[in-house]
Order: structure tokens, then sequence, then C-alpha cells
């Protein structure tokens, strides 16, 4: 039988821990309370989360920091994080899309928005059903084993940042539309923002190192893939 997945909240105040744990576990998820970083490492030490929702404002490390040091330990980079936060102002949003979270939700929220975000990026973690492998001027992924290379040096990608590449390397040199990426990567994204795209893409260019000039912005219309960037 599966496993319900482990959903790790970082949040301190137990009021709204227990309010979301109670809607986790009525929802057939595995909730685990953590009420400080230090708290959550011990959590995340002894058995990695399928997921972590993470508040903004915390004792000690702030929400944003314990992101980034999530995003740049191996053993948590795939793991999706949500935001937590009652700051709503784009500048904030951005701020912890870029420290490495994977979607942000703003209180108060309801029940079924909560819900719906962590299942988005629990579909979003989970590997591609295909099979297929797909090769772009020294760039190679394989959807199978969940892995991408450039030039034969594996990389490092966060589930997203993969899925958002595999979606542009089976469409190479289309030009699509940060809606139209919204669309097919995330499918979600009656929740998301069209600035969510460009945060990934900008972390899609850095996981890809050297590779990332292969990924283009084309002003006015969107982003694509290119076997030719402008640069080279």
């Amino acid at each position: 039988m599966k496993q319900p997945a482990r959903i790790l909240i970082v949040e301190d105040e137990p009021a709204i821990a227990e309010l979301i744990a109670v809607n986790l576990r009525h929802n057939g998820l595995a909730p685990v309370w953590a009420e400080d970083g230090e708290a959550a490492q011990r959590e995340i030490d002894a058995v990695l989360p399928d997921a972590i929702l993470l508040d903004w404002m915390l004792p000690g490390a702030t929400g944003v920091q314990l992101a980034r040091r999530w995003r740049g330990d191996a053993r948590t980079r795939g793991v999706p994080i949500l935001m937590l936060t009652a700051r709503g102002d784009e500048p904030d949003k951005v701020a912890g899309l870029d420290a490495g979270a994977d979607d942000y939700i703003t209180k108060p929220f309801s029940t079924q928005e909560l819900l719906a975000r962590i299942r988005a990026v629990l579909r979003r973690r989970a590997p591609e059903k295909s099979e297929e492998r797909v090769a772009l001027a020294g760039l190679t992924l394989d959807a199978a084993t969940h892995r991408v290379s450039w030039e034969g040096k594996p990389l490092k990608l966060g589930p997203t940042e993969f899925k958002l590449l595999h979606y542009l390397m089976k469409h190479p040199e289309r030009v699509h539309s940060r809606q139209q990426l919204l669309d097919r990567v995330w499918g979600d994204h009656v929740f998301l923002e069209e600035r969510t795209v460009d945060v990934h893409v900008k972390r899609l260019r850095e996981a890809l190192g050297p590779a990332g000039g292969l990924v283009e912005t084309v002003r006015g219309a969107g982003y694509r893939i290119t076997a030719q960037p402008a640069g080279a």
C-alpha cells in the first residue's frame, strides 16, 4: 500500500500549524510539525519529507534563509517548498521564489487552495511517465531516470526546472509565451502569476551552467530553447 505523502509544516504559531495538520490528515496526507528551523532540520535529517510548507516569518532563521539552505543541500534540493506568507507584495513573492520556493501562498488562504497547491507541487515532483530521452546541442535529458547532463557531465535540477526543461527540449526552437508554459508545464496555473515563469527560467539557466545560454528570452514573446544561441 502506498504511503501517504509526508508534509513538513514549518510554522511557529501552534494554532495555525494544527489547523493545517488536521486538514492535511483529513485529505490523506501525513503532516509533521516543526516550530522553527532547528526543529525542521531535525525532522528532515530523520526522514526526508515529500514537500515542505514553510512560513516566511520564523524565530531564528527566516523561511527565506531556510529555503536557500535546503536548496543548496544535495539531499533536500529536490524537495518542493511552498512558502506560507502574510506578505502579498510582488517583491516579497519574487524573493521567496528566488530563494528556492516552488510556490507561495498568501495568508489567509482556503483549505482547498492549500491542498490544490500541495498536490500540484507533488505532481511536479513525480518523474515523467514517459521513457523519453531528448538531446540538444550537448544537453541530454532522460525522463525515465530523471537525469540531465551537459556534454556528459551530470547537472542538478529541481523538480519544476526539470519539467520546464523537458517541455522546452521536446519543442526546440519554438517560442512559448509565459501563459503557454504555465498551461503546459504547471497545469495548475489558476493560482500562479506569469512572473513565476521568469523566476523558474532564471533558476533553470543557473542550474544548466554553461548550457544556460541555450534557453533564450524572446523579447515581448516568451522563451525558447535553441541549439544555436544568439550569443554563440
